[in-house]
C-alpha cells in the first residue's frame, strides 16, 4: 500500500515539509531523494504535491487546545484558534505562500493540541512499556508517597511574562497548569531559576479577554525546578499572596471551576494515589509479620496494640498463655525494649528465641535474644538444644522503629473543592480512637522466620540434663493484672466467595477411629459451617469429619443431611469451636451445599447474616495508616501476562532494605523504576511460582521459601553483579552451603525469607472516592487503573534473614564478620541517608 510505503519515509517528508515553501524546492526534493527509487521518489512527490493544495477547510479548535480559543478573520473567512495555532497559522501561510493543506495540518498538530498530547503520551508510555520489557524494569510504588492537594489544578498553556529579578527583561513562557496557590510554567532553559526564589509573573493570555488588575503581576515563589525538553524546564510555582487581591482570586476560583471540563484536571496526584493506596490494599492484608504497637505511659513502655490479618493472626495467638492473657508484655518487656532501641539503624533488628513449658496446667514463656546470648555463651547451647526440642519452639525476626499517632490520619488525595462530600470523608481519628493510639511511640514486628534445617542443628547440640535449671533466667513470670492488649483485625474486603449467616442448630461429628460427638452449629454458608462442641474435639487442620444435621434433615426430603464430608479449616486452642469446609469428591454435588443455596434463597428476609462489626470503629484504619507510614521490607507483586505471572511491580517504604539499595543501584538515576530480574533465579516466577500458585487458593497459607543473592560491588552491570538461588522453606540448607561459601569468601552475601500469598480480588471500596474522582474527568484512566489491580494474582513479601541464616549453616565466624564489614561499608558508601 502506497501509506504503508510513505509511513517508513516519514521522517524524510517531516523535512521536506520544512524547505516546501522554497522556491529552490524541486532542486532540494532532487538532492535529498537521490538514493530511493523512482517509484518512492514518484510518491514522495505526490505527497509534497498534496500538501502544497491550496484548501478552505474551517479551522475550528474549540474544546480541541489547551489555550484560550478566540475568533481569527483569513481572507473572509472566520476561524477559531488559540494563539499558539494563529502564531503556527501565520508563520506557515508566509511560508508557504497561502494557506494550504500543509498549513491547516501544521495547526492542527500544535503541542497543546489534545489529541496530538493524547498521542504523544501513549506513545512515551508504549516507550517506557517496551523499554521495561526489554530491560525487565519493574514499576517502583512508594507506599504512602501520595499528597491530599487543598484546590484542584487545571491543566492549562496560556502565555506569560516573567520577571525573573528587577531591572532585568522579563522573560516569555507559558504555563502548563494553574490553581488559586500555584502553577507549573514551561520556562526556557537558559533562564536559570533556583528553588525559593521570589518571581512575578503576568497572565498575558488572559489579560487579552479579562481585566485581572494585576499591572505589578502576581509574584510566586519558586519551589522545584524538573527537567523537561532541551528547549525548557519544568519550573513549580506556589504564590506568595502578597498582592491581597480578593477579587483576583475569586474570578481564578470560578475560572477553573467553570472551565475544568473543557481544559481538563490535573490528575496526577489523585493517580499517584490510586495506584499507591492499590497496592497497599494488596499488600497489607497478607503480610505475615505481627504488628504490635508499642505505648508509653508514665515513662514504661508495653505492647498496648497488635493489629493482625489471616497471615500473622497466629502468631498473636502463640503469645496467649493459659489464661487467654497475652506475654507480649512479659517477653518484651521495658528493659529489653530499652536494649533493642540502643541498637544501630534507624529500624531495629534483632532474633529473638522463644519456647513454653508447661507445669500444672499452666504455661510458661521463655525466651532469650541473640544478642543477650552472646553474652551468656555458656549457656547458649543448652538454651538451644533444650528449646528446640519443644514444639513449641519459634524464632522470631523482631523489628522496632518509631511510631507516631499523626500518622493515623492519611487524607484523600482530593482537593475539597472536589465534592460537598469530600471534607465529610477527610475526618482525623475520633477522640475514641485517638484515646488508643496517642500514647504510642514505637511500631513492632514480629516474623516467624525459624527453618527446619537449623532446627535440626539446634536439636543436635549436646546439654546436660542438670543444668536445665540455669534455664530459668530466660523465663517469664505471670502478672496477676497484665496490661490489656488490644487485639485488633485489618479491617479489608469481605474476601468470602459466600456470605455466612448466623443459625443454631444440633450436629453430629463422626471422626474416624474417635467417635461421635454431639455439636452445634454457630454460623454457616453455602461451603462450610463453624460448628461448637461441649468436649475436647480430638482434630487438626486438614483433618477430614461426617456430619449429621439431625434437625435440619427433618425440614427436607430433597437433600440428604447425613454423612456429611467437611475437612476441618481451623480449630480454635480448647478444639471444641471448629471450621469445616465442604470436601467434595470429583465433580459431584455435595448434598449440603445444594441445600444451603436454597434455604438462603428462600429465607433472606429471616436470615441473620454475619457482620463482623469492629469494636473501636475507626481504630483499624488509624493503625493501618500507621502502619503504612513505615514499612520496613521489601513487598512484591505478582502481576498475569498471558499464560504465566511476573514481577509487576515493587514496593518501597519508609524504610528500604539492603535489597532495594542493591537494585536502586543499578537503576540509573531513575526513580520510578527498578530492574527486578535479579531477585530471583531465572524462570523461578514465570514457570515455577505460577504453576504453584494456579493450584491454590486465596485461603492457602504462603508459600515459604529462602532466596540466597550473591552481589559482586566490583562488577558495573546488574547482570554481571547479581545472581540469586532459591530453596523452599522446608528443603536442606546444604544444597546451597558451597554457593553461599563463595560468596562470603569474594562477595556480599544477602538472605531473604520469602512469602507467597494468593491474591483475591482488590479491595476497591478502599479506592472508591478517588477512582470515581478519577473517572469523571478520564474515565479511560480509571478502567486501565482497575485493570492493573485486577491483575495482581500474588503478593510476596521478602524479610532479610541473613545473619539468622548464614550464623546458622555452619561458617566460620571470622569469614561471616569479614563480609559484614564489607557489606556494610559498601552500604554507607553509596546510601548515606
Amino acid at each position: 500500500m502506497p501509506e504503508d510505503r510513505l509511513q517508513k519515509y516519514q521522517s524524510l517528508i517531516e523535512d521536506l515539509k520544512l524547505d516546501l515553501g522554497d522556491p529552490a524546492f524541486d532542486r532540494i526534493f532532487k538532492q535529498r531523494t537521490a538514493d530511493l527509487s523512482k517509484p518512492d521518489q514518484f510518491l514522495l512527490k505526490m505527497e509534497m504535491s498534496r500538501l502544497s493544495q491550496p484548501v478552505a477547510r474551517f479551522i475550528d479548535l474549540r474544546g480541541q487546545v489547551a489555550g484560550q480559543v478566540k475568533p481569527y478573520e483569513y481572507e473572509g473567512k472566520q476561524h477559531f484558534m488559540d494563539d499558539l495555532a494563529i502564531e503556527v497559522f501565520e508563520r506557515e501561510v508566509a511560508k508557504h505562500g497561502g494557506y494550504t493543506l500543509a498549513v491547516y495540518e501544521s495547526v492542527m498538530s500544535t503541542d497543546n493540541n489534545y489529541k496530538v498530547m493524547q498521542k504523544q503520551a501513549q506513545a512515551r508510555e508504549e516507550e517506557v512499556e517496551k523499554d521495561a520489557e526489554n530491560h525487565n524494569y519493574t514499576k517502583l510504588v512508594r507506599f504512602a508517597s501520595y499528597e491530599s492537594r487543598s484546590e484542584e489544578r487545571m491543566n492549562y498553556s496560556i502565555k506569560i511574562t516573567v520577571e525573573l529579578a528587577k531591572n532585568r527583561p522579563k522573560v516569555s513562557a507559558t504555563t502548563s497548569d494553574i490553581s488559586l496557590s500555584g502553577a507549573k510554567i514551561k520556562l526556557p532553559t537558559n533562564q536559570q531559576v533556583d528553588p525559593g526564589q521570589i518571581i512575578s509573573i503576568r497572565l498575558v493570555g488572559l489579560e487579552q479577554d479579562f481585566e485581572l488588575g494585576l499591572k505589578e503581576g502576581i509574584q510566586y515563589e519558586v519551589v522545584a525546578v524538573e527537567p523537561g525538553t532541551i528547549e525548557y524546564n519544568q519550573v513549580r510555582l506556589k504564590r506568595t499572596f502578597i498582592e491581597k487581591n480578593q477579587g483576583f482570586d475569586d474570578f481564578l476560583n470560578s475560572f477553573i471551576h467553570g472551565n475544568k471540563r473543557r481544559y481538563k484536571i490535573n490528575l496526577d496526584n489523585t493517580l499517584d494515589a490510586v495506584v499507591c493506596k492499590g497496592y497497599e490494599q494488596y499488600y497489607l492484608p497478607r503480610v505475615c509479620s505481627l504488628f504490635v504497637f508499642i505505648s508509653e505511659k508514665q515513662k514504661q513502655l508495653y505492647p498496648s496494640m497488635v493489629l493482625t490479618n489471616e497471615n500473622n493472626a497466629y502468631i498473636n495467638y502463640y503469645f496467649e498463655d493459659e489464661r487467654k492473657q497475652s506475654s507480649l508484655y512479659s517477653v518484651f518487656n521495658q528493659k529489653r525494649i530499652q536494649r533493642l532501641l540502643a541498637l544501630s539503624g534507624a529500624v531495629k533488628e534483632a532474633v529473638c528465641h522463644v519456647f513454653t513449658h508447661s507445669s500444672q496446667g499452666k504455661m510458661y514463656f521463655y525466651s532469650a535474644f541473640d544478642f543477650e546470648l552472646e553474652e551468656m555463651q555458656q549457656l547458649n547451647d543448652l538454651f538451644f538444644a533444650f528449646g528446640s526440642q519443644k514444639d513449641s519452639w519459634r524464632t522470631f525476626k523482631v523489628q522496632l522503629m518509631p511510631s507516631h499517632h499523626e500518622d493515623a490520619f492519611i487524607p484523600l488525595s482530593l482537593p475539597a473543592s472536589a465534592g460537598k462530600n469530600i471534607e465529610k470523608l477527610n475526618k482525623r481519628p475520633t477522640p475514641r480512637v485517638q484515646g488508643f493510639i496517642q500514647d504510642v511511640k514505637y511500631l513492632m514486628l514480629l516474623t516467624d522466620i525459624g527453618n527446619p534445617s537449623i532446627n535440626e542443628r539446634f536439636q543436635r547440640l549436646s546439654y546436660e540434663q542438670n543444668l536445665v535449671n540455669q534455664l530459668k533466667k530466660f523465663g517469664h513470670g505471670k502478672s496477676a493484672s497484665p496490661p490489656p492488649l488490644e487485639v485488633v483485625a485489618l479491617e479489608y474486603v469481605n474476601l468470602r466467595a459466600h456470605r455466612r449467616y448466623l443459625y443454631k442448630t444440633s450436629a453430629v461429628v463422626h471422626i474416624d477411629g474417635q467417635g461421635s460427638f454431639n455439636c452445634v452449629t454457630r454460623d454457616f454458608s453455602v461451603m462450610g459451617l463453624q460448628v461448637e462442641c461441649g468436649q475436647e474435639m480430638p482434630l487438626n487442620k486438614g483433618d477430614s469429619i461426617h456430619l449429621d444435621l439431625v434437625d435440619l434433615q427433618k425440614l427436607t426430603k430433597q437433600h440428604n443431611l447425613t454423612n456429611l464430608r467437611y475437612e476441618v479449616m481451623m480449630v480454635n486452642k480448647t478444639k471444641t469451636i471448629i471450621n469445616l469446609k465442604v470436601q467434595k469428591i470429583g465433580q459431584l454435588d455435595h448434598s449440603a451445599m445444594n441445600f444451603f443455596k436454597a434455604l438462603i434463597e428462600n429465607n433472606k428476609d429471616k436470615l441473620v447474616a454475619c457482620d463482623e462489626t469492629p469494636k473501636v470503629p475507626g481504630l483499624s484504619l488509624a493503625l493501618r495508616n500507621m502502619v503504612t507510614k513505615s514499612v520496613c521490607q521489601f513487598p512484591l507483586y505478582l502481576h498475569k501476562e498471558t499464560s504465566h505471572n511476573a514481577v509487576g511491580a515493587i514496593g518501597q517504604g519508609l524504610y528500604p532494605t539492603s535489597l532495594h539499595h542493591l537494585l536502586h543501584s543499578f537503576s540509573d538515576n531513575d526513580d520510578n523504576t527498578l530492574d527486578a530480574k535479579a531477585v530471583f533465579p531465572e524462570r523461578f516466577v514465570e514457570e515455577k511460582l505460577t504453576e504453584i500458585l494456579k493450584a491454590k487458593s486465596r485461603q492457602d497459607k504462603p508459600l515459604k521459601y529462602l532466596v540466597f543473592i550473591k552481589f559482586d560491588p566490583k562488577q558495573s552491570s546488574q547482570h554481571e553483579a547479581v545472581s540469586a538461588q532459591v530453596i523452599a522453606h522446608e528443603e536442606a540448607l546444604d544444597s546451597l552451603y558451597l554457593y553461599a561459601k563463595k560468596a562470603l569468601r569474594n562477595d556480599l552475601l544477602f538472605v531473604y525469607q520469602l512469602y507467597v500469598s494468593k491474591t483475591g480480588r482488590p479491595d476497591m471500596d478502599y479506592l472508591a472516592n478517588e477512582l470515581r474522582y478519577v473517572s469523571h474527568y478520564a474515565i479511560h484512566k480509571a478502567k486501565d487503573l482497575e485493570e492493573a489491580l485486577w491483575s495482581i494474582t500474588g503478593v510476596c513479601d521478602l524479610v532479610d534473614v541473613t545473619d539468622y541464616v548464614v550464623r546458622n549453616m555452619g561458617f566460620d565466624a571470622p569469614l561471616i564478620s569479614k563480609m559484614e564489614e564489607l557489606k556494610k561499608r559498601w552500604l554507607e558508601a553509596n546510601f548515606k541517608h
